[in-house]
């Protein structure tokens, strides 16, 4: 079976200094049949009250590395975002490294899908949790407009935000998560 991300160099990207990320021990490795996989370290920066990986740092773990796991795959044409993240939530990752696992299960031409689970490794490989993500896939074009519509609408007051009600949300959502 193929190995994925050999040297495991993800491609690179552009943060501002002082991002978020800059928080997280993390490092790409290899593991037979998977698209991506990285392990994050447990240290206090990350951890909440009771000593565990915090749950929403988990989640951006999860849906970090299901989106790498989709540019492994030379995605060269359209880009994607995260239109749907589930996660369940197994057992308290406490000693770490977690380890999180990619697969990519479907890719249409507007859509894909992609299941992250996450492990233990040093509390002998306990399962920890495990998502399903939906990516909506944009050509190049459509990528710039939604990006270019995201700082137009941060821009608005919330009168404004709050005019477009819910359901153009959900509307928009809705076009872009069918494959």
């Amino acid at each position: 079976m193929e190995v994925r991300n050999p040297g495991a160099t993800p491609p690179e990207r552009i943060l501002a200094p002082g991002h978020a990320f800059e928080a997280f021990e993390w490092r790409a490795v290899t593991e037979e049949g998977a698209d991506w996989v990285m392990e994050m370290e447990i240290t206090p920066r990350v951890v909440n009250s009771l000593g565990a990986l915090q749950g929403g740092l988990l989640a951006t773990l999860i849906d970090s590395v299901g989106g790498m796991a989709l540019l492994s795959e030379g995605l060269s044409g359209p880009r994607h975002v995260t239109s749907e993240l589930q996660i369940s939530f197994a057992a308290a990752a406490r000693v770490g490294p977690v380890r999180a696992v990619a697969h990519v299960l479907h890719r249409g031409r507007r859509s894909a899908v992609v299941r992250v689970d996450v492990r233990d490794v040093g509390a002998d490989d306990l399962f920890v949790a495990t998502g399903t993500l939906r990516f909506a896939l944009m050509s190049g074009d459509a990528a710039e407009s939604a990006v270019a519509s995201g700082a137009e609408r941060a821009s608005d007051g919330p009168a404004e935000r709050a005019s477009d009600g819910a359901a153009g949300g959900a509307g928009r959502g809705a076009d872009t998560a069918a494959s």
